[in-house]
């Protein structure tokens, strides 16, 4: 006896197939921007510490111990390395977008009206690429996806 199938069950599996496939991409694609921007944001934290050039381009770190500079570096740093590795992302996330939000405001803000007349296109792509991240979740490749899975 001959099993055959219809074309909407044919349909049906094809489509099935195909969700999965995208699924699928769509976790990694998800993974691979949480990890480029969060390395990126892991090196812009660094700045504050005199990596990378620095705050001034000479090698310059924020006074030790200073409010909100070194702070918020070592938020930056841990809260990137976190994001990293995909470690309680979406909490971290919220977070450094709001250190991106406190950044613009009281930072840039005061300098002009729109962040390209006030230079803080940088902090307002972090604070919205960090609640996009925040409300997605951090993707396949991520140690919160192993402890879901256990």
């Amino acid at each position: 006896m001959t099993q055959t199938t219809t074309p909407a069950e044919t349909t049906t599996a094809t489509t099935n197939a195909t969700t999965g496939r995208a699924a699928k991409a769509q976790g990694a694609i998800q993974s691979a921007v949480r990890i480029v921007v969060s390395f990126l944001f892991l090196c812009h934290g660094l700045q504050g510490f005199g990596f990378f050039g620095g705050v001034d381009g000479a090698g310059g770190s924020v006074e030790l111990g200073s409010w909100p500079g070194w702070y918020g570096s070592v938020i930056e740093v841990v809260g990137a390395a976190l994001v990293l590795v995909g470690l309680f992302t979406r909490p971290v996330a919220v977070l450094l977008s709001g250190v991106m939000a406190y950044a613009y405001f009281t930072v840039h803000a005061p300098e002009g009206l729109l962040p390209l007349q006030n230079m803080g296109e940088l902090s307002t792509l972090y604070c919205w690429i960090f609640l996009l991240i925040a409300a997605i979740g951090p993707g396949t490749f991520a140690l919160d996806t192993l402890r879901r899975r256990r």
